[in-house]
């Protein structure tokens, strides 16, 4: 178990926190501050990918497609989760990497799913400009994140602790919310 501290006060995480969600739910940024806050390391599961392929994810969806991106997001999830021999660690995945069963169920055994729960509007507002969204490349991005957005939702809703983004939330009060939710589970995190 890795020891962590946050603010004077002593943290014990004992699995890794996956935080899933759609694209625009901020799972990298409230996971770099919950990395912070915890003293936990931070692992982007996309970042990982995209320095083993040496490649950005773009350039692998047009070269290799969405089915070859996928078999190796399940790869990475599984080494990241493995690495698990110093305590918990925060991982963001990307937004598919939760649609995938062989995902859940190694997150499942080894982890503990954080569902960041954004509304669709919200989500919108964060990547409508974004250009680095490759399933967002398409004549309709809004109706394809409406189509994602409720395809996916009922897998979501799968996680372990679901915690909700609002407009008017920070980054580090969503960090406190996801703190939160961890506490209600001892085997995940608890106050030492």
């Amino acid at each position: 178990m890795a020891e962590n501290g946050a603010g004077g006060m002593g943290w014990t995480l004992k699995k890794t926190v996956v935080l899933v969600g759609m694209m625009g739910a901020g799972k990298t940024a409230v996971g770099k501050a919950l990395s912070a806050a915890l003293e936990a390391p931070f692992v982007d599961s996309d970042a990982e990918i995209e320095a083993a392929a040496q490649m950005t994810i773009s350039e692998i969806f047009a070269r290799d497609g969405e089915g070859f991106f996928r078999k190796k997001e399940t790869q990475v999830i599984g080494r990241l989760l493995e690495l698990d021999d110093a305590g918990g660690r925060i991982l963001s995945t990307g937004g598919g990497a939760f649609m995938q069963p062989q995902n859940r169920e190694m997150i499942s055994q080894r982890g503990i799913s954080v569902w960041l729960k954004a509304d669709l509007d919200l989500l919108w507002r964060r990547v409508k400009h974004r250009d680095s969204r490759p399933l967002l490349r398409a004549p309709d991005p809004y109706g394809t994140l409406k189509g994602l957005y409720e395809a996916r939702v009922p897998t979501y809703a799968l996680a372990d602790l679901t915690v909700e983004t609002k407009p008017e939330f920070s980054i580090e009060q969503t960090c406190d919310r996801v703190v939160q939710a961890l506490l209600t589970r001892p085997d995940v995190l608890e106050k030492s």
